[in-house]
């Protein structure tokens, strides 16, 4: 089984380099990337989870509701992903919701940060995908949490994936900048030890980043983006669909599990 997942939010990279961005500029970059996401899953139909920042849902309902109208699940990711704070869960729920007319049942804070188990549970949350439990210098240190689907009382948690042993994180830096044999290698070792991959990437890795030497993005990042990345997607799902590997949303691998 294949957890396939977009953090759905407006593009603030260029922030973290020193760069003034607007929500108007994000949302932009953001749009485009989604609708390439989008083209690039209904070409090889398979379904996918977006976490969508509440930010992006308001700023973009049209997206939102190709999203759902071509089978995708829509879940949360915070509100402001450039600020997120511990009590965005509720609010992100309550926007999203209102938004798509539809009940959410999953969680991922903006850059995996930590969230309180008890009031994503209290909110209604079925599942929180808030941790990449890898070693990831300046960002992540989880080598001591669980690597699979856990309970932390009625939530599921559902990490992202990494290798068995050494933990090497398999999300959206290492489609990037791998060469596509070795993470192809890489993810079919890890769904033959675990059953089933979760893997995430972002509506703006879709976008052409090289093309905009002002948002002084780093290298390994720009790194086969734009129309290229499109093509590794497309290239790692015909890879998964040929090796008979389904495709479902978060919401459905709870209700197997459950």
């Amino acid at each position: 089984m294949i957890l396939l997942s977009f953090d759905t939010e407006e593009f603030d990279v260029p922030r973290e380099h020193g760069v003034d961005f607007s929500l108007e500029e994000g949302m932009k970059v953001s749009i485009e990337g989604t609708n390439r996401i989008l083209d690039v899953l209904k070409q090889n139909a398979v379904k996918a989870t977006f976490f969508c920042t509440g930010n992006f849902a308001e700023n973009a309902p049209e997206v939102m509701q190709r999203i759902m109208d071509e089978g995708h699940e829509v879940a949360c990711h915070g509100v402001d992903h450039w600020q997120p704070k511990e009590t965005d869960f509720s609010l992100s729920k309550q926007i999203v919701e209102r938004i798509t007319g539809r009940q959410v049942f999953g969680y991922r804070q903006p850059r995996m940060f930590p969230v309180s188990d008890s009031e994503i549970e209290k909110a209604g949350y079925k599942y929180n995908s808030s941790l990449n439990p890898a070693f990831i210098p300046g960002r992540y240190m989880h080598l001591t949490e669980p690597r699979t689907w856990f309970m932390k009382g009625g939530v599921m948690q559902i990490p992202a994936s990494v290798t068995p042993l050494v933990r090497f994180p398999l999300f959206w830096l290492a489609l990037h900048n791998l060469p596509e044999s070795l993470y192809h290698t890489l993810v079919r070792r890890t769904l033959n030890h675990d059953g089933y991959f979760v893997t995430y990437f972002h509506p703006w890795e879709f976008y052409d980043l090289k093309e905009h030497p002002e948002f002084k993005m780093p290298f390994i990042i720009k790194n086969h983006s734009g129309r290229q990345m499109m093509q590794r997607l497309d290239n790692f799902i015909k890879m998964l669909k040929g090796c008979n590997h389904e495709f479902i949303t978060f919401n459905e691998f709870v209700s197997q599990k459950s």
